[in-house]
């Protein structure tokens, strides 16, 4: 298969989720990245917005232009802010490419509650049900030969991976989930804000978005897919001084009081076969250094039989598994491919 040369074109590249593409896909040994795409910066060398290019990628940044995008490539990341993929998608699809939408317009099936809370007019129907729902480690089997896949938010990764197997195995009561999740700043994108300035951020910790966090209901979606009915859950987001990463904590009661070598084994069994996500010993818990830079997510239980709840603690580094890293596994399942390709590194320590 080395002969393989997929063209990938990136809109969005110079985003946070559309540069760390870059560097993913720059290595894949199956792609070649043909055009860097952005609305904003279309005409500049891509090296004069991000310098550790340089040597790189030397090219300047393509505008959107949907014929030439067809022309230049097979497969297209839209690593692009909420409302734009509903436009762009459909183009491309119907040209005959691949499409990996990092964005929210396809992840919710339900249109209602994409209005909701994005605040935006969902895509058609037709569009919203062509889409499979990329969490690569649940859904994978749906991914393969698919050309059209709708990758995860960062959150909703970290919070599913970590809660699907005891829902599906009915150990905890879906309806007393809480999740406590933490992220660096980077979650929030590139552009400038003052709720993202370093004088507001430095030696500060803050929740956000209480009760109205717009992955609430993608989370919950998962999570109702696991239980076999609707689950409602209560999700609180923080931001912490940090570049990158999560660190979500969910609290769960169980149906019957079990040990963390239950709950490890559980997920073991559940994960086998699925390399990007380590499932901790009895009495380890993740940090969010332990995955930086890598496309892991790794997992940890802590039972207490006093309340009869159990507490579990999931990380990821929110740039990649929680963007443009699963964005690159959905690739590699969608084409047939080992899903590790281009992402056979360790985390970078410390």
């Amino acid at each position: 298969m080395s002969h393989i040369n997929l063209r990938a074109a990136i809109v969005g590249a110079t985003g946070y989720g559309g540069v760390e593409l870059i560097r993913l896909l720059s290595t894949h040994p199956y792609v070649t990245i043909t055009s860097v795409i952005s609305s904003s910066s279309a005409g500049e060398p891509i090296a004069g917005i991000f310098p550790h290019l340089t040597e790189i990628r030397t090219d300047t940044l393509d505008g959107i232009d949907p014929a030439l995008i067809r022309d230049k490539a097979d497969v297209v990341f839209l690593a692009t802010p909420h409302g734009v993929s509903t436009k762009l998608a459909p183009e491309f699809l119907a040209a005959g490419l691949r499409v990996i939408d990092l964005s929210g317009d396809f992840r919710l099936k339900n249109p209602q509650l994409y209005r909701d809370w994005y605040k935006h007019e969902p895509a058609d129907a037709e569009w919203l049900g062509q889409a499979v729902y990329g969490l690569a480690e649940v859904f994978g089997q749906q991914v393969v030969n698919h050309r059209f896949i709708s990758n995860p938010g960062c959150y909703p990764t970290t919070a599913a991976l970590a809660l699907y197997p005891a829902v599906q195995a009915g150990w905890i009561d879906p309806d007393s989930i809480i999740i406590d999740a933490k992220s660096g700043v980077s979650g929030a994108g590139r552009g400038l804000g003052l709720g993202t300035h370093f004088s507001e951020v430095n030696e500060n910790f803050k929740a956000y978005k209480v009760n109205v966090h717009q992955h609430t209901p993608e989370i919950e979606q998962t999570l109702s897919h696991a239980a076999g009915r609707p689950v409602t859950v209560t999700f609180t987001p923080h931001l912490v001084p940090m570049t990158r990463g999560i660190l979500s904590t969910a609290y769960a009661t169980m149906t019957t009081v079990r040990g963390n070598e239950d709950f490890i084994a559980l997920y073991q069994q559940f994960y086998e076969g699925r390399p990007f996500v380590r499932v901790r010993p009895s009495g380890q818990l993740p940090a969010t250094k332990e995955v930086w830079g890598s496309n892991y997510c790794d997992i940890g239980f802590s039972v207490d039989r006093r309340t009869g709840r159990i507490t579990i603690v999931s990380a990821i580094d929110n740039l990649v598994k929680g963007a443009a890293g699963q964005a690159v596994q959905n690739l590699n399942l969608s084409m047939g491919w080992d899903e590790t390709l281009g992402l056979r590194f360790v985390p970078a320590y410390p």
